[in-house]
């Protein structure tokens, strides 16, 4: 088991969570309030990761980053690289391919919130952030923690869009699904076992914690 490729892997996940949970949340609260008649499309744009496959997402996101693009060249002109093939390339991929793993759920959660209430906020001349974060945010809790835990956990797991976007440099981008596949290929079996066992087991203790946390969230706020 490469512990460097472990500690990146996490480092990514947490990061990525982390971005998520900032730009995620007025995301979904403009997908779950706005009457804008063209909102599908950016439902559909969010929800695009879902449904493309990781090679494709990928070779866009690699061309996007490139040398020869506009981000690709201002990058460049600012640090001498392009992001292509860099940890920071890989973070703007996995927030773009877990976008769909932290958004859905938050709006999901923002939208069932009872319109009585938010109806009673506004009634009281409270502001439309204040209803967000003392009415809308916690009342959707359980949703923001599944999105939060979910983006995490996806991006743990992650292998085409990263492999295409990042490469195979250790240390630098070369994760865990990464390291499993260069063990298979170099037929040790047990070691890719092990490391697979691992990601299982965060998978799995990341999936009972979202449960856990989501019940006794539940508790404090039955009315949800």
């Amino acid at each position: 088991m490469n512990g460097n490729a472990l500690l990146l892997t996490i480092r990514l996940a947490g990061i990525v969570a982390a971005v998520l949970l900032i730009a995620g949340l007025p995301i979904a609260y403009w997908i779950a309030f706005s009457r804008r008649r063209w909102k599908f499309l950016v439902e559909a744009i969010v929800a695009l990761p879902l449904v493309l496959p990781p090679t494709v997402l990928g070779f866009y996101l690699l061309v996007a980053l490139g040398s020869r693009s506009p981000v690709g060249r201002w990058w460049m002109s600012l640090t001498g690289h392009t992001l292509a093939f860099t940890f920071e390339g890989l973070v703007i991929g996995s927030i773009i391919y877990s976008l769909p793993f932290a958004v859905q759920p938050f709006a999901a959660s923002f939208a069932a919130v009872d319109p009585a209430l938010l109806a009673a906020s506004a009634t009281l001349g409270v502001g439309r952030w204040k209803t967000f974060f003392r009415v809308v945010l916690p009342l959707s809790l359980p949703g923001v923690i599944t999105g939060l835990a979910l983006s995490f956990a996806h991006t743990l797991g992650e292998f085409g869009v990263v492999l295409m976007i990042g490469g195979n440099i250790p240390s630098v981008t070369k994760t865990v699904s990464i390291d499993i596949y260069d063990l298979v290929q170099a037929g040790e079996y047990g070691s890719a076992n092990r490391a697979a066992l691992l990601l299982l087991a965060i998978s799995f203790v990341t999936l009972s914690l979202i449960y856990a946390l989501n019940r006794r969230v539940g508790a404090v706020w039955p009315f949800k």
